[in-house]
């Protein structure tokens, strides 16, 4: 674990063209876990980026009429624009064009070309060879047409000399690394496909190629260009303090979660930590490989048409809508598949009607019956089974979401959320009011719903940030709820009665099916 502080990360994104929701799920997945971990009051370092180097980015410059840092300097910033949308609270941006990420690769590079191991060594390469996976494959592994099994698009057959990285040398250190951490690769299904990759035979693999122009010369051969991995998934360690700052280095890394698609798991799980095993560094300690999205039962892509960008969700939802039904719908580490209609009922089932109901019957019976101010509440224990409720759900809420079981951690926000709605039934304050002998009993009813509603506001906080903000602003409650903890700022009683609350607009207003 990183001595001080939990250090998480998204992939970098080549920024050859706008995000489509397949990158925006890993985005939010990544931020909800990091705003979980600073609920819980530790410091987070948050990465996410752009890959800027490689042929691909040359070609996409070149049919543009412009020099590859033109090009990526013109579509890097639509990434941040996509992220700020989707309310993602990174600390670091890294762009691989920066001079410290440089740095940082040929720092890299020349510990493990001067390991004393000749771990790096010149070789001749061809082979049929994919510009967006930035990979060879082997023909068999291709589908029909000699297409790459990833993106569908051709492959080229490339030869020329390379500078080669002898993964091969690294399968005992790798296979001994995985039975010491079991949990170094999650979830278990994409463990046991790493294991069988290391045991069924590692190949070398090319660091350098001299057939573009775009990326890091490498320090002891300026005719070769560094090839995407050790440029790519050196970003990690750059932003830590690799090169530039030793002691936040220190204090950072090893990164505790790198948050990926299933897509680049050999890269992340095999070659990454035996590069930083041969530099003489700690792997990460755990690398959380999610499933693809579909729609229509094809792979989200920026090379077909099922790419659906963030924007047109966002603004017909909501952003906190769109958070939430991508975490309560698809479970983090498998496959899951996207359509307007399930997100419909998503949002009107779980917010419109359940949260967001909840709120405006608490509140406006609150307004109606004692002018907004919450009233103080007298012993005779009209809160029922409440506290309990919520302490039991924010220890599964805990358990599940350290866990990374993102899915169930927010099932557990929903049990409060079902138990609260279905007290409001019960006890049916609207009728209480009617009879003024039972005064104590409706004050003690709204005091334990306005309560709930204050607990929850603190829970939603990581997954639906601008909702929970608005909640606890209803409430009368004054600051950031992000600053807010747990275990503490959720204990039953935080309400001071007096509190003077306001309805405000519905929190998630119902959203119509086409």
């Amino acid at each position: 674990m990183g001595r001080d502080v939990f250090y998480i990360t998204t992939p970098i994104y080549y920024p050859n063209d706008v995000p489509h929701i397949g990158h925006a799920y890993n985005a939010v997945a990544t931020d909800f876990i990091a705003r979980y971990h600073r609920l819980r009051g530790e410091e987070v370092f948050h990465l996410t980026g752009t890959d800027e180097h490689g042929l691909k980015l040359q070609r996409a410059a070149e049919a543009a009429g412009m020099t590859p840092q033109e090009w990526v300097d013109a579509m890097e910033p639509k990434w941040r624009e996509v992220w700020a949308r989707l309310d993602i609270a990174y600390d670091v941006y890294i762009r691989t064009t920066e001079p410290r990420h440089e740095e940082a690769v040929r720092k890299i590079l020349l510990a493990v070309y001067e390991n004393g191991r000749d771990d790096i060594y010149l070789g001749h390469y061809e082979g049929l060879y994919c510009v967006s996976c930035e990979l060879y494959y082997d023909e068999a592994d291709l589908l029909p047409g000699e297409l790459c099994p990833i993106h569908e698009i051709p492959v080229e057959f490339l030869r020329e000399d390379n500078y080669f990285f002898r993964l091969s040398a690294y399968t005992d250190r790798l296979l001994e690394h995985y039975e010491r951490n079991p949990s170094a690769v999650e979830p278990e299904t994409r463990r046991n496909e790493v294991l069988s990759m290391i045991r069924g035979g590692l190949q070398d693999f090319s660091i350098s190629r001299t057939t573009f122009a775009w990326g890091v010369r490498l320090p002891w051969d300026e005719t070769h260009i560094n090839y995407v991995w050790f440029d790519a998934l050196t970003n990690y360690i750059t932003a830590a303090g690799y090169a530039e700052d030793p002691d936040r280095f220190v204090r950072v890394w090893p990164a505790n979660i790198h948050s990926i698609g299933k897509d680049i798991l050999r890269q992340h799980a095999v070659y990454w930590p035996a590069m930083l095993m041969a530099a003489d560094v700690e792997p990460p300690m755990q690398v959380w490989a999610h499933g693809f999205l579909t729609v229509g039962g094809k792979k989200m892509s920026k090379t077909n048409a099922t790419g659906i960008h963030p924007f047109e969700l966002i603004d017909r939802f909501g952003v906190d809508s769109y958070r939430w039904f991508f975490m309560r719908e698809v479970q983090y580490g498998q496959d899951g598949s996207f359509s307007y209609e399930a997100m419909v009922d998503r949002h009107n089932a779980d917010l419109a009607n359940g949260l967001g109901n909840l709120a405006s019957r608490v509140l406006a019976m609150l307004g109606t019956n004692y002018d907004g101010v919450v009233p103080e509440p007298t012993e005779g224990g009209w809160e029922a089974d409440l506290p309990d409720v919520i302490v039991q759900a924010v220890e599964r809420y805990d358990e599940h979401l350290s866990a990374v079981r993102l899915t169930a951690g927010l099932a557990a926000i929903w049990d409060i959320v079902s138990r609260a709605n279905r007290y409001l039934v019960e006890k049916e304050p609207w009728q209480l009011a009617k009879d003024p002998a039972r005064g104590d009993e409706l004050a003690g009813v709204l005091y334990a719903s306005a309560e709930t509603l204050r607990i929850l506001a603190i829970l939603i906080q990581p997954i639906m940030p601008g909702a929970a903000q608005r909640l606890w602003d209803q409430l009368g409650l004054g600051g950031a709820v992000e600053n807010r903890r747990i275990p503490t700022d959720v204990a039953w009683g935080g309400l001071k009665p007096g509190t003077v609350t306001g309805k405000g607009e519905a929190l998630f207003p119902r959203v119509e099916a086409d």
